[in-house]
């Protein structure tokens, strides 16, 4: 008999993946404020009621917490849902992990790092977030960990995949190609680690068979520019477009919110225990434009 999960947020981009690979080996009951598949139902994070009601009437052995507001103009803008969605919606779903006395995964990001002083961070780095959406995520960290014995905290670098739910940067791109852009102006002076949707939910399930309860650093091998990214999707897609290197300050109208100047992130703890499998970024990249951005830009 299966065990029985709970996945909040499975509507988005990361729910996606959550449901096809978790439903594989849980029970699953999926849920989201936005009902956009019928296999999910409706669970305001927000509202610790509506978790309770959930409670009674299933027997859950795992959350899977995956709600958030990623949208960082949003968070900056609507500061206090941010703060209820991300921080109050980790800390509902983590008292209900105390409460029945069950296992719970929160996924959290790179986003709550935020120094010039520094490029690369490991797992055991301190967080120093300055927007409202890596504040209120790195609160749900910690929050998670201070009232959730049994917890595993996985931070993802720049998510990719999700098909027809991604609102990131990858689909961003491609909307411009299918919209028939004659070049592509992509900033260069922000780094990261991308993270594959479908590569971050199979990494975990070993950790949360063996019960190795923490925090872990989980995203592709690899590290590059947001630069490097949009000319290798370019490469992939057999596209003879000019990709201009510009700096963040031509977006400042439109993406004016505090970013980063680095996200880098490496597995130390996953690499240390012989438990990152997750593959190179350029892998994955080439196997998410061969299986949709190909289609998706004809």
């Amino acid at each position: 008999m299966k065990n029985k999960a709970l996945i909040t947020g499975c509507g988005g981009m990361l729910g996606k993946a959550a449901y096809e690979i978790l439903s594989q080996s849980y029970d699953v009951i999926a849920t989201d404020i936005d009902l956009n598949e019928n296999w999910l139902s409706y669970l305001d994070v927000r509202n610790i009621e509506d978790f309770e009601k959930y409670f009674k009437k299933y027997d859950f052995d795992i959350i899977f917490h995956l709600a958030a507001l990623t949208d960082l103009e949003y968070c900056e803008t609507e500061k206090e849902n941010a703060w209820k969605t991300n921080a109050l919606g980790a800390e509902n779903a983590a008292l209900m992990a105390k409460k029945y006395d069950i296992e719970i995964v929160y996924i959290s990001t790179a986003g709550i790092f935020d120094t010039e002083d520094q490029e690369i961070f490991n797992d055991f780095d301190t967080p120093t977030p300055k927007s409202i959406y890596g504040k209120s995520k790195y609160h749900g960290e910690k929050i998670v960990q201070q009232l959730a014995p049994k917890h595993f905290v996985f931070r993802a670098g720049w998510m990719m995949g999700g098909e027809g739910k991604d609102k990131k940067f990858i689909k961003k791109i491609l909307l411009q190609i299918k919209g028939g852009a004659k070049e592509l102006n992509i900033v260069g002076d922000k780094l990261g680690t991308p993270t594959y949707t479908h590569d971050f939910i199979n990494n975990m399930l070993p950790i949360i068979e063996k019960k190795y309860y923490g925090l872990y650093n989980q995203v592709c091998k690899g590290d590059c520019s947001r630069y490097d990214v949009a000319l290798k999707m370019v490469q992939l897609l057999d596209l003879n477009i000019p990709v201009n290197l510009v700096n963040s300050d031509f977006f400042k109208k439109e993406y004016w919110a505090p970013r980063p100047y680095s996200e880098k992130l490496i597995n130390l703890k996953l690499e240390a225990r012989g438990l990152n499998n997750m593959r190179s970024w350029e892998e994955c990249l080439e196997g998410y434009m061969n299986n949709y951005g190909k289609i998706f830009i004809k």
